[in-house]
C-alpha cells in the first residue's frame, strides 16, 4: 500500500522515479480505509532530503500511511525556505490535540551542544512528553535518540575523540524481539556523529534493553521494553551518497574530518559507494511499523492510553 502525501511535495517525483508507490492526497481521500497516521518531526537542516530518506523506507509496507510533517517553531531554519515550511509543514501547536499511530523524530547536527543549549530543546521536551499519551510508538534517530534517552532516563552522552563516521558491522543481542525479525547475524548500518551513549548507563535502566550494538560503533538500537520508544543511534535511512556529501561539505569548510570508514570502494573517494545497509534499513522500519505500531495501535486513535 502507498504513503499518502500532499500532492505537490517535491519528494514525490524522486520516489516515483524509483518506482516507489506514493498516493497523492487527492486520490487517498476517495479510499475507504483506515490509514496509519505517522508524524515526522524533522529537525534536520535540509528538510527535503530527510523527507525523501524517511518516505522511501516507510513505503515498503502493505499499510497505507498518512504523513504529517512537523518542525519546531522555536527554531529558525537556515537551509529550508519559510515558504516551503508553510506549505508542507505544521507546528506542534497545530497537532497538539491530534493522536498518531507512530512518530519519527530525526537527528540534528547539534550534538556537540549541551541539550539545554539547543534553541528548541524545551519545545522538543514538550513534544517528547506529549508522545507518551498521544502516540502508540515513537522512533528516535541519532541525536534524537540521545535526546530522548537523556530526557526520559537521564542517560548522558559523551564526546568522542573522533567522529563516528562510516558504515559499521552490528550484531543482534536478542533475536526474539520482533523489531529485529529477519535480521542477519551481522548487518551493516551508517553512523555519523561526534557523541555516543554507553551500554553501562543503559544497563542500569530496567525499562530499557540494548537490542543491537557494534564492536566499533557501540550501542546501536535501544528499545523500551513496552515498545513505546525505539532509539536508533545511527542512520539506516541514509541514501548511497549521504556520507559522501557530508564528507565533502566538511572538507570545504576546512574541518579536519577523516574519510568515512568502510564506505568508498578501496577508500577511493572518486568511486561510487556500494550500499550494503539497504535491506536492514527496510526491515527495521517495516518491523517497527508492523509490530510496534499497526499490531498495537487501537482502531480508534482516541483510545490510545
Amino acid at each position: 500500500m502507498p504513503i499518502n502525501v500532499p500532492d505537490s511535495l517535491p519528494a514525490i517525483e524522486i520516489l516515483k522515479e524509483e518506482r516507489i508507490f506514493i498516493i497523492q492526497e487527492s486520490k487517498a481521500l476517495h479510499q475507504d480505509i483506515r490509514a496509519m497516521r505517522i508524524a515526522l518531526l524533522n529537525i534536520m537542516p535540509v528538510k527535503q532530503t530527510t523527507e525523501t530518506h524517511i518516505l522511501r523506507l516507510l513505503s515498503n509496507t502493505p499499510l497505507q500511511i498518512e504523513m504529517d510533517l512537523i518542525y519546531p517553531k522555536t527554531h529558525k531554519p537556515k537551509n529550508t525556505p519559510v515558504e516551503y515550511l508553510q506549505t508542507f509543514y505544521k507546528t506542534f501547536d497545530e497537532i497538539i490535540y491530534d493522536k498518531y499511530d507512530g512518530m519519527i523524530i530525526t537527528g540534528a547536527p547539534v550534538e556537540l551542544l549541551d541539550f539545554e543549549e539547543v534553541d528548541y530543546w524545551y519545545e522538543l521536551k514538550e513534544i517528547m512528553d506529549w508522545t507518551f499519551h498521544n502516540v502508540t510508538s515513537s522512533l528516535f534517530i541519532c541525536w534524537a535518540a540521545q535526546a530522548g534517552l537523556y530526557h526520559f532516563f537521564d542517560i548522558p552522552k559523551y564526546s568522542l575523540n573522533k567522529k563516528m563516521f562510516g558504515v559499521f558491522k552490528h550484531k543482534v543481542n536478542n533475536r526474539k524481539l520482533p523489531l529485529v525479525r529477519g535480521f542477519d547475524d551481522t548487518f551493516l548500518a551508517p553512523h555519523s556523529r561526534h557523541t555516543e551513549i554507553r551500554a553501562a548507563d543503559i544497563n542500569k535502566i530496567k525499562e530499557l534493553e540494548i537490542v543491537s550494538e557494534s564492536d566499533e560503533a557501540g550501542v546501536y538500537i535501544v528499545a523500551a521494553k513496552d515498545g513505546k520508544q525505539i532509539f536508533i543511534t545511527g542512520h539506516s535511512e541514509y541514501d548511497p551518497y549521504t556520507l559522501k556529501e557530508e564528507y565533502e561539505r566538511d572538507i570545504k569548510k576546512g574541518i579536519n574530518i577523516q574519510m568515512p570508514e568502510n564506505y568508498f570502494m578501496n577508500d577511493d573517494i572518486n568511486s561510487i559507494p556500494v550500499v550494503r545497509w539497504r535491506s536492514h534499513a527496510n526491515l527495521l522500519f517495516t518491523n517497527w511499523l508492523n509490530y510496534y505500531v499497526y499490531q498495537k495501535t487501537p482502531y480508534n486513535l482516541n483510545d490510545i492510553k
